[in-house]
């Protein structure tokens, strides 16, 4: 992966607006963002939480050093520092009782309804997992969270031709663990029928 592009200021670039209604206002319109990323990149469900709160107090720290026009780059390079080492503590002291506890979940939407969601949510984030980070970044950066090409490049510290590259080859690769897992789960269906 390239190096990430600096988000922060030129001492002239600093913001003179009071720092904690900035925190405050990035607290609140890119939290889902900063979760949903730690998700994509490995960070357990149960760890999230935790994850993106430290993403945001590093922000805290660091708000006066970041431009305004680069607090999502800072917001992306932190979670990539803190979800990483999330994940190296997560399989140091893991604690593998074989299943998972169930997570309580809203009684709105029907038990199968939630099953099948989880399941696929279990599926897309293995076969996330299982992805080369370069292209899983790229990939979850344009399908999930929905950025550009160029706002891909600009995040991640790479030129444009490289993102787009790299998203093709992303596309490709995950098109292929899905057909993969499919074929496995139908050959498994037949041998076990």
């Amino acid at each position: 992966m390239g190096a990430l592009a600096s988000p922060l200021a030129e001492p002239e670039a600093m913001l003179p607006a009071d720092p904690r209604e900035r925190l405050a206002r990035l607290v609140t319109d890119q939290f889902p963002f900063v979760w949903r990323l730690l998700r994509r990149m490995g960070v357990h469900e149960s760890d999230a939480d935790d994850a993106a709160q430290q993403v945001f107090i590093v922000l805290s720290q660091r708000i006066q050093d970041v431009r305004v026009d680069a607090e999502r780059a800072f917001l992306f390079s932190t979670a990539m520092h803190v979800g990483s080492r999330v994940r190296r503590s997560r399989v140091r002291k893991r604690e593998d009782f074989g299943v998972e506890l169930e997570a309580r979940t809203d009684e709105a939407p029907s038990q199968e309804d939630l099953i099948d969601r989880r399941r696929a949510r279990e599926i897309v984030d293995a076969l996330l997992e299982e992805m080369p980070f370069e292209l899983r970044i790229v990939f979850v950066l344009f399908e999930i969270e929905q950025l550009s090409t160029p706002e891909i490049a600009e995040l991640v510290g790479v030129p444009l031709g490289t993102a787009a590259s790299r998203l093709r080859r992303a596309r490709e690769d995950f098109a292929a663990r899905v057909s993969r897992a499919e074929a496995h789960r139908n050959f498994g269906g037949m041998a076990n029928g």
